[in-house]
């Protein structure tokens, strides 16, 4: 996925907040030309989507009221087509656990929720690194 690309992309958005799923869409639509956005709930929304599509990034929280957003990844990264889309981990509190579960999915990029913009939409599609890269969280002292 490249940033203002041509043709219509898909990004699949797991994210149980209604909130969240708007603002990432939002952010998604400001940041490409043309984008179709499908937004999952659920695991098992998510499950049913990639069994009969094949979307171009998948934005995907860590906790979920059905599962593991860490654990689907992995789930992912194990079937020889879905392992091609990019993943992009979601989380309000990114744990050790996460970005190790992350690495081993190769998911491409974990950030905290508070960090996910449209600039860092930009940096964090570039090609994929070995480990899954940590946002900058600034945190009150």
């Amino acid at each position: 996925m490249s940033a203002r690309t041509t043709e219509a992309e898909t990004c699949l958005v797991i994210e149980d907040s209604s909130f969240d799923r708007e603002k990432f869409k939002r952010i998604l639509n400001k940041s490409f030309s043309e984008i179709r956005v499908i937004m999952a709930s659920t695991l098992a929304e998510a499950r049913e989507y990639v069994s009969a599509n094949r979307p171009d990034l998948i934005l995907l929280d860590n906790s979920l009221p059905d599962g593991n957003g860490a654990n689907f990844a992995v789930e992912l990264s194990e079937d020889d087509t879905l392992r091609k889309i990019p993943v992009i981990m979601v989380s309000d509190f990114p744990t050790p656990f996460m970005y190790q579960k992350a690495a081993i999915a190769g998911v491409r990029h974990v950030v905290d929720k508070s960090d996910f913009g449209a600039r860092f939409i930009h940096d964090a599609l570039r090609p994929a690194k070995k480990t899954p890269s940590r946002s900058r969280t600034k945190r009150p002292a």
